[in-house]
């Protein structure tokens, strides 16, 4: 995120630390898949989680305030990679809603596959941030920050 005279060097830091991020998504999603049908497979049910449900509730008001404030830093950066973190903080805000709703079927209806289907509901979504990640892609609107 330095501000480097050397826009090569800055470049080519951008591009790694959005493969970094690429593979901890893709590793995240495979953890998510493999727990997720373990959980169903074996009848796991989650514990009720109210701090989980406040956590969840929290998040989708303040990340989408991040991804915003993140935005603008990114323009006025100039930084693709601040640009992708944004995009990826917005993401979040969707990844909380679904977590939310796992939790509160889980803990209002006694649904105990819920939490687990939430989880592999997230899986695709951040398996496709984790590979645009390894592709390099910062975001659509990002070319020419």
């Amino acid at each position: 995120m330095s501000v480097d005279a050397d826009a090569l060097r800055r470049e080519r830091n951008e591009r790694r630390a959005l493969k970094i991020v690429g593979a901890c998504f893709l590793a995240l999603a495979a953890y998510l898949t493999y727990e997720s049908a373990m959980d169903l497979g074996s009848k796991n049910a989650a514990e009720h989680s109210i701090p989980g449900i406040v956590l969840a509730c929290v998040s989708l008001v303040v990340m989408p305030l991040l991804s915003r404030a993140k935005r603008r830093v990114g323009r006025a950066l100039g930084s693709a990679a601040m640009h992708a973190d944004a995009k990826q903080t917005e993401f979040c805000t969707y990844l909380s809603g679904i977590l939310l709703a796992g939790l509160l079927l889980n803990a209002l209806f006694g649904l105990w596959w819920a939490d687990p289907v939430a989880g592999l509901v997230m899986v695709p979504i951040i398996a496709k941030e984790g590979i645009e990640g390894l592709q390099g892609k910062a975001c659509d609107d990002c070319s020419g920050v």
